[in-house]
């Protein structure tokens, strides 16, 4: 049987509750405002709310004459600002199951696609801290894009944080079951509401449907 020396959790779909898309909409609204742009298209919108790349932002650059820098940092502000609102507004949550993460014998780590800052806001929200050894967001900077699962850049780190060895990510997205195969850690899908008929191209070593799964995974590898 495989045994883990560690176990990695992404944030966002596994810990709490996924961004609303129309939460997200409505800042980068706000960023495009900021900015004087005015009704921007609604593809460019769209398309920055998640799976941003610096070629969609030097495109935005040509369409509307923005700095990209400023455009960036004016879509993360905003999109920060969203989330501190929508968890103390009730519309995010954790999940009830998080509680499972007590029973896990090894060390863990959070590892996520989301803001450093924002990881910091739900550790401290929803009491995490003490769960986690080591976690991992990215910089609100273009530069964190080519940094973002599946590259394996924060997973490594936190595994080291962790003292290395053989490690389990428990994720919700495709993104996060090939980073764990690119990282050579086996990995758990979480079958949430969000992402109960996602279909996946890279099978994963565990497919659950509760943080209960996990902890009984992690127990009987340890």
């Amino acid at each position: 049987m495989t045994t883990y020396d560690a176990i990695l959790f992404d944030n966002d779909g596994v810990l709490v509750d996924p961004p609303g898309h129309g939460d997200q909409l409505a800042a980068i609204r706000d960023a495009f405002d900021e900015l004087g742009i005015e009704s921007p298209d609604e593809n460019h919108l769209s398309a920055l709310t998640g799976g941003v790349t610096p070629e969609l932002l030097a495109e935005l650059e040509r369409t509307y004459g923005v700095d990209r820098e400023a455009l960036w940092d004016a879509r993360e502000r905003h999109d920060e600002r969203s989330q501190f609102e929508a968890f103390r507004a009730g519309r995010r949550d954790s999940y009830d199951d998080v509680t499972a993460l007590s029973g896990i014998p090894q060390p863990c780590g959070l590892v996520s696609n989301n803001h450093h800052t924002t990881v910091e806001f739900v550790l401290d929200r929803f009491g995490f801290a003490d769960a986690f050894e080591t976690y991992y967001g990215r910089p609100m900077t273009i530069e964190s894009l080519s940094l973002k699962k599946p590259n394996t850049h924060y997973l490594d780190r936190a595994l080291a944080d962790l003292g290395g060895g053989s490690a389990l990510y428990v994720g919700d997205s495709e993104s996060d079951v090939v980073a764990a195969e690119r990282a050579g850690m086996d990995s758990v899908f979480v079958r949430r509401e969000h992402s109960r008929d996602v279909e996946l191209p890279t099978e994963p070593t565990h497919e659950v449907e509760t943080l209960h799964a996990v902890r009984d995974i992690a127990n009987d590898a340890a």
